[in-house]
């Protein structure tokens, strides 16, 4: 039975992945003062902070396990938060300098298999773990990981950059399986070597390098819609996204893929004069890449299914993480 478009409003506007992101605004704000310390760009909801350095960039990001995947699945969880950190660096056009983490449990072997899933996770990704901090004593039925990166980039893409009339094009990779048991996940790194991950990897810093594309962001837990409406909300912009473009494994209905936490998921928003160049990118390294839709001034995110249409947020009264850049480098 085909899923409506409201049913898809409802599961996108409620689902956890989404709903998350809310506590965000009042953190950054917290925080934003403290800025004046440093040397950093604004962070209008990038994957990692950009810190300029020797004529190029430092990206410093961190990302956080959930504990029901720690407890459930912790070989997965530990190979899962090398994959997450490593593709926020790529996300932003850079590349993986090292890692750190900081690990809490208490159980022998829920320790080592976390450990042997990072073990994994780096020498797939091959990027070092350098080193961290443990806590022994915690309780084995509330673990947690969480790792910080850095990496660097000779140009950036940002997630608030897109325009309007920008194409918005989805990046997956079809070639995988379906993932952990404790999330809807789709993995596509199993099975791959080293320098076919890596190959993968590269589109994004070689499209960043060449000028293709400004605005980037990596498929989060938000899922696919989640995700491209959050860099629109960055933005300060809206679209319109065609369901019907969106591409995904026949095995996997429309709505679990649209909520589905991605090894290798991206959305670009990208000048349509260089739309086929970065598709070609893409494609010769066998990911499937579409237009799915229009970035538009509006600031109202649309669905589109055949030839019906639904409004899926409107930030005029909508919030999401609630950060948008201003076009004058402030909050609004």
């Amino acid at each position: 039975m085909e899923t409506s478009l409201i049913d898809i409003v409802e599961e996108v506007r409620n689902y956890a992945g989404v709903l998350r992101k809310q506590p965000i605004k009042k953190v950054v704000e917290k925080l934003k003062l403290t800025h004046q310390y440093g040397s950093q760009l604004p962070n209008f909801g990038d994957d990692a902070a950009v810190i300029p350095w020797k004529g190029e960039y430092l990206l410093l990001a961190a990302d956080g396990m959930m504990t029901g995947l720690l407890i459930n699945e912790p070989y997965a969880a530990g190979k899962a938060s090398v994959m997450v950190t490593v593709n926020d660096i790529y996300s932003m056009g850079g590349r993986p300098i090292g890692m750190v983490n900081v690990l809490a449990s208490g159980g022998e072997e829920q320790r080592a298999l976390i450990v042997e899933g990072i073990e994994k996770g780096c020498q797939k990704l091959r990027v070092p773990m350098l080193g961290g901090h443990l806590h022994p004593d915690a309780s084995p039925s509330s673990p947690s990981l969480s790792v910080a990166i850095l990496g660097s980039a000779k140009k950036l893409l940002r997630c608030h950059l897109a325009e309007a009339g920008d194409d918005l094009i989805l990046a997956v990779d079809l070639n995988g399986q379906k993932g952990c048991r404790s999330v809807v996940s789709w993995d596509a790194n199993s099975g791959k070597t080293s320098e076919e991950l890596l190959y993968r990897l590269e589109a994004l810093p070689l499209i960043a390098e060449q000028g293709l594309s400004c605005a980037a962001k990596d498929i989060s837990n938000a899922g696919i819609l989640g995700t491209i409406s959050i860099m629109l909300e960055n933005s300060g912009k809206g679209g319109c996204i065609d369901l019907d473009t969106i591409p995904r494994p026949s095995e996997i209905a429309l709505i679990d893929w649209l909520r589905c936490f991605q090894s290798f998921g991206f959305i670009l928003s990208v000048k349509p004069e260089k739309s086929k160049e970065v598709q070609a990118i893409f494609s010769r390294r066998m990911i499937s890449s579409r237009i799915i839709g229009k970035v538009s001034e509006e600031q109202i995110v649309t669905l589109k299914q055949k030839q019906e249409l639904i409004i899926l947020f409107d930030f005029r009264k909508d919030e999401i993480t609630g950060i948008r850049y201003n076009g004058t480098g402030g909050f609004e």
